[in-house]
């Protein structure tokens, strides 16, 4: 054995480096109160340890869960290191799933406090009847702007923050305690919990700011787009706090002229988050004929992100790093990047690699297998089941007897492709596979080219049964609100827009249009919806 010493890994670490080495450098957060709020690591750091002693003074113990119900700011990321550092569980809930389905969460994951933002308390109160277990109710907000409820009983936060003296030791434990707490969307049966520990944490945020991952740093000023409540806002409220980066939280408001204005005002360098929500961006910056002073970079993941949204990323400047992860994997798996070989290649074929889902981060080892479970070669050709492995991967839901893992591995539920070099690219969910004739079509593909038509804002691929083929491929759109264009010769145009993009094969046999495309939680798109809501369509032919 070596000789050396033996320290575990805590969160509480992440915050205290912080504080200790960047102590001066600034949290920016755009607040529900609706102005903008200053303050450092220092302080940040100083007040998370006052919320672990509110949290033994509530008399909750260690491994207790403890949700919150908010927008991404500084209270947030005080709660993220007062209740995992004092050894409980932040529990992270979607406040944009349907009530039923965040009552269930509450009590699967038997919350036993709950802070939320002001803006959530009509939700807080139609929730609290159902929620009989949840002990403590807590209102993230100003003394003076706090609300009145007939409902229940709400502390304020400040509050509790003002009652305590911030002299407490943040407690040393197993490092494989749990940490926190996240949810998958629930688009298929009911939600299941990802519960992560202290290590995997910490693994998770050394191997999500290197160099080839996200490439965080000191110098960066970030702005976490992705909400704190979609798998820990993908852990840059622990990458930024490691490296010493500025935040800047945007808090609610998340349309485009509120997010370029604070990109600007902070000064942004980098940020991540969904492409329904860069839509909305690079909407507001074309039309507006604006550039970026200071934004050289984004993360793109949730789902695929287009090859038109990259092309006018960077014709404004910014580099899309794009990423593939789920929650029940921390949630990052690949980074799509360039090796020194790739250099040498043309413009075009370095594209093609940054726009697929990339190599896998050390710690984490991928596969695909047939649907037998027979390997398939990495050639960036065949299509298999992609099963993931990793020191920040589940091994069992919380609460669930099952195990999902076959032979030691977890199915993602994606099909995919994997090159010689390790690259991957996502081709389909499982689920929303198109097998026409017993041969697999890309939805994601077809999505990816018809999205870049100038007329249209959203577009989705999905089958419908055929007499012959089995499946067939439609394509489902939404246009532009501006497009004026008959639907017949809008439809006409997309389908010669993808004619020579695609195998003829591939071709969708029909084209839809929609006034509003059906998304998940975390603008994802409901394709489960979709085709329910097409379920009487048939082709004409």
């Amino acid at each position: 054995m070596g000789n050396m010493m033996y320290q575990p890994m805590m969160i509480s670490s992440i915050i205290k480096h912080a504080k200790n080495h960047h102590g001066s450098t600034e949290i920016v957060s755009q607040r529900t109160e609706g102005d903008v709020h200053r303050y450092t690591y220092g302080d940040c750091e100083l007040r998370a340890r006052k919320i672990a002693q509110a949290l033994n003074r509530f008399q909750l113990k260690t491994s207790d869960r403890i949700a919150t119900l908010a927008w991404n700011g500084y209270r947030h990321l005080e709660l993220y290191y007062g209740i995992s550092g004092n050894g409980m569980v932040c529990h992270t809930i979607n406040p944009r799933l349907f009530e039923d389905q965040i009552s269930y969460i509450i009590h699967h994951a038997d919350d036993q406090c709950i802070f939320f933002d002001i803006t959530f308390l009509a939700l807080v109160e139609k929730l609290y009847p159902h929620c009989p277990n949840v002990k403590h109710w807590v209102c993230m907000v100003d003394k003076n702007k706090m609300p009145e409820s007939s409902v229940l009983p709400i502390f304020c936060y400040e509050d509790l923050i003002d009652k305590e003296d911030g002299n407490f030791d943040w407690p040393i434990f197993d490092e494989n305690t749990a940490s926190a707490l996240c949810y998958t969307s629930g688009t298929t049966g009911n939600p299941k919990g990802a519960l992560y520990s202290h290590r995997s944490t910490l693994l998770h945020t050394y191997a999500s700011a290197l160099p080839d991952s996200l490439n965080i740093s000191a110098m960066d000023t970030i702005m976490p787009v992705v909400p704190m409540f979609h798998v820990n806002a993908w852990g840059t409220p622990y990458s930024c706090a490691m490296a010493g980066s500025k935040i800047v939280f945007p808090g609610a408001n998340l349309d485009g002229a509120s997010l370029y204005a604070l990109i600007e005002s902070e000064q942004v360098t980098m940020s991540a988050g969904v492409p329904t929500i860069w839509a909305g961006l690079l909407q507001y910056v074309l039309k507006n004929q604006l550039r970026f002073s200071s934004f050289k970079r984004t993360v793109i993941g949730g789902s695929a992100c287009p090859p038109a949204m990259m092309e006018n990323f960077a014709n404004l400047g910014v580099k899309v790093i794009h990423a593939w992860g789920m929650t029940e994997l921390s949630p990052l798996g690949t980074v799509a990047s360039l090796k020194a070989n790739d250099l040498k290649k043309n413009q075009e074929n370095q594209k093609l690699i940054l726009q697929k889902q990339g190599r896998s981060l050390f710690g984490i080892d991928m596969k695909i297998v047939d649907d037998v479970g027979q390997t398939l070669i990495n050639d960036g050709k065949a299509f298999g089941n992609l099963m993931v492995k990793g020191s920040w991967v589940i091994s069992d839901y919380f609460s669930s007897d099952q195990s999902p893992l076959l032979d030691g591995w977890f199915p993602t539920g994606d099909v995919a492709t994997i090159d010689t070099d390790g690259c991957m690219q996502i081709t389909d969910r499982t689920k929303d596979v198109i097998k026409s004739g017993g041969e697999w079509i890309s939805s994601i593909e077809i999505e990816n080219i018809a999205s870049a038509h100038p007329d249209i804002l959203i577009c989705a691929c999905i089958s419908t049964p055929h007499p012959k083929w089995d499946e067939r491929p439609i394509l489902v759109a939404v246009k532009k609100p501006e497009v004026t264009k008959k639907e017949d010769d809008l439809k006409a145009d997309l389908l010669a827009f993808l004619t020579g993009k695609i195998a003829k094969w591939w071709m969708p046999d029909d084209v839809l249009f929609i006034e509003v495309m059906p998304l998940t939680a975390t603008g994802k798109l409901l394709k489960v919806k979709l085709r329910e809501m097409l379920k009487d369509y048939s082709l004409k032919s």
